[in-house]
């Protein structure tokens, strides 16, 4: 959520950042809502002051009878205005919540297709070095999605034998780089509540669009990305800025519906409904952010660069931004198989919007208190990354070369 003095002082900037992120959003509202919260507001501050002077008054000996009269006569208009204010800042609140984060000046304008590559690594191989990945771990009995859809429904699977082996050995492999980086390592629940689940700002456009599985008859939800347990972590706290920056790395299934997704690359792997996820998190003052943001991109292609998986690096379009984002970068790893690049990993710099949502600030070596920026970057996200491994490792003759760097989790295998 944007600060309303910061609407206030950059209306052109909002109402452009909206428009190009797709969203038609009435900031005009907005200003009239929060001007008759001022209005209440300082009458209810009035009438504070004067139910302290008249209380004041009455201490001592016996009050007169005009003093209490006047004394009930302010505590029930202020008791009327008190309700007044709750109702204006809760219509304040959810006019600034559907008001989407600003964008960068270096943000691509347009759709997704208006997105830049900013750089690439590694060589393109042809079509004919490619495995099929489904194909390939079908045949060797590494994943099943039959009996996954008969126990849980559509895209859902299990993974057996060296797949699951490999899944497990690049979240040993992921969990290392990331704690080599500073990051503190930390499991999350897999269910949050309604308020921290808005408090991330992923609002749909539509509610055919939503990608949460909610629990009936609970305020839960199943997490899509231990980035919203993360960012709920330090929820109504204020950090010492000595201790800033904050690194976590969260671990987490993530479960989505894909809702929206029609017409997106679904084979196998690729898009599926529940998947385990390595997440890095940041808390920072607002200076910081934009270097931790660059830190976070690079140490996401460290680790592409050591499994050795050819990429690309993305600068999205602020119609392809999510509604939190500021920035944000794709990394896409070159497919063989399909001849093109296929998304992989991303990271965002989400400024103070997730933050101020959920409370959380900092409080300066000054003294002063202000809400701190909040960053989020893709380690590994299984099952995507074995999709990637197997596509550029898988060989023709039926084996699996190990990637160098997987080894050490995998029994120094050269190829399993």
């Amino acid at each position: 959520m944007l600060d309303i003095n910061f609407i206030r002082a950059n209306l052109e900037l909002v109402e452009k950042s909206a428009k190009e992120k797709g969203y038609h959003i009435d900031v005009a509202s907005a200003i009239k809502l929060d001007d008759a919260r001022k209005s209440i507001l300082q009458e209810v501050e009035t009438l504070r002051r004067e139910r302290n002077e008249i209380a004041a008054k009455m201490k001592g000996g016996k009050p007169e009878p005009a003093l209490i009269e006047q004394g009930k006569a302010v505590k029930e208009k202020l008791a009327t205005l008190e309700e007044d204010l709750t109702k204006a800042e809760a219509d304040l609140k959810a006019v600034t919540k559907t008001i989407p984060n600003i964008i960068f000046d270096d943000v691509p304008l347009g759709g997704e297709e208006c997105s830049v590559e900013i750089k690439s690594w590694g060589g393109k191989k042809p079509a004919s070095e490619g495995v099929d990945h489904l194909d390939y771990a079908t045949s060797r009995g590494w994943v099943d999605f039959e009996r996954g859809a008969k126990v849980a429904g559509n895209k859902f699977y299990y993974l057996k034998d060296e797949l699951a082996l490999l899944e497990n050995a690049l979240i040993q492999f992921g969990i290392q780089k990331v704690t080599e980086k500073g990051f503190h390592f930390i499991t999350v629940p897999d269910l949050v509540s309604s308020k921290v689940l808005e408090g991330t700002g992923f609002c749909p456009r539509t509610s055919e669009q939503s990608d949460e599985y909610y629990i009936e008859g609970e305020d839960l939800a199943l997490i899509a990305t231990a980035e919203i347990a993360l960012t709920g972590y330090h929820m109504d706290e204020i950090l010492d800025e000595k201790d800033l920056p904050l690194f976590y790395a969260g671990l987490s299934a993530c479960f989505r519906k894909e809702a929206g997704s029609a017409g997106k690359h679904t084979r196998g792997l690729f898009r599926v409904h529940q998947f385990n996820k390595l997440e890095m998190y940041a808390f920072c003052v607002p200076e910081q952010s934009k270097e931790i943001h660059e830190k976070i991109r690079e140490i996401e292609e460290e680790i592409w660069q050591a499994l050795g998986i050819p990429y690309r690096i993305i600068n999205i379009a602020a119609g392809d931004l999510g509604f939190p984002a500021a920035k944000k970068y794709d990394i896409e790893y070159w497919s063989p198989v399909d001849q093109t690049y296929r998304e992989l990993t991303s990271c965002s710099n989400c400024t103070d919007f997730q933050a101020r949502n959920l409370n959380i600030r900092v409080r300066r070596a000054d003294g002063r208190i202000e809400t701190v920026h909040t960053l989020n970057g893709t380690a590994v996200s299984l099952a995507r990354t074995m999709v990637a491994v197997l596509e550029n490792y898988a060989t023709k003759d039926g084996k699996l070369k190990v990637p160098e760097v997987l080894k050490p989790y995998l029994g120094n295998k050269e190829e399993i």
